[in-house]
């Protein structure tokens, strides 16, 4: 078993930490709805308060903060000493975005709210490539009968393109890239299963055969049994997810 130290406390549904240069520690609170700075000695310092849901962070070629924002979607309740998020509500929902960061002067800018006139649901996490631009999955919103079927797309940071590349997929959640950035994969929550792509290029999948019943293209990589719940993935130096 690996020795685990916990650095901070209180932080209100952390998720998509990036490690800083100075030792820092980047990541954003759903539930507080901020991007917060967790010092090395564990103190923890809001750089900036968002609205909606911030689920997602990577930081960009500019040094700018980039976040998949699932717009709110959900309800938070306290389950035995836990903050879990709940049920869909409509009400607090305002919309899937992402959003940049200038880490510098504190603005944030909507970069992305739909792609070929089709909102963007809930976005989840993200990921840059060699090349500048960025992958990101769509996690979508389960309301009392009703699911989405959503997918991942790759855009630019700078506002000025976005295409949907793989569609449908059921709940797609973390997303990664191997280290030769020729393989990306992504993980289905509520199925527990991982997929894998061969890339040939910027935000273009290789011609493959799928793994019957997968999407398009894609390999099955890892299937757990049960109802295992997947989210957030990484990648490994040596080309482990």
């Amino acid at each position: 078993m690996a020795d685990v130290t916990i650095i901070a406390r209180g932080l209100e549904f952390p998720e998509g930490p990036v490690a800083m240069p100075d030792g820092s520690v980047l990541v954003v609170e759903i539930r507080r709805k901020t991007v917060t700075r967790v010092a090395a000695d564990g103190k923890g310092e809001v750089v900036a308060q968002l609205e909606g849901g911030p689920n997602g962070l990577a930081i960009g070629p500019d040094g700018a903060a980039y976040i998949c924002n699932n717009g709110g979607c959900f309800e938070w309740h306290e389950v035995m000493g836990l903050t879990l998020p709940g049920p869909f509500n409509r009400e607090l929902y305002s919309g899937g975005r992402v959003e940049r960061l200038d880490l510098t002067t504190g603005e944030v800018t909507t970069l992305y709210t739909e792609c070929d006139g089709r909102a963007l649901l809930a976005p989840n996490d993200l990921v840059f490539d060699i090349d500048g631009g960025f992958w990101f999955t769509d996690h979508g919103t389960r309301d009392g009968r009703h699911a989405d079927r959503t997918g991942i797309f790759y855009a630019q940071p700078d506002g000025s393109s976005i295409r949907e590349v793989v569609h449908p997929l059921d709940a797609p959640n973390g997303i990664g890239l191997s280290p030769a950035g020729d393989r990306l994969y992504a993980a289905e929550t509520y199925t527990g299963r991982v997929w894998s792509w061969p890339l040939v290029g910027a935000g273009r999948l290789a011609e493959a055969d799928s793994t019957p019943g997968g999407p398009p293209g894609a390999t099955l990589l890892a299937g757990l049994p049960g109802m295992q719940l997947l989210d957030s993935l990484a990648v490994d130096g040596g080309g482990y997810v």
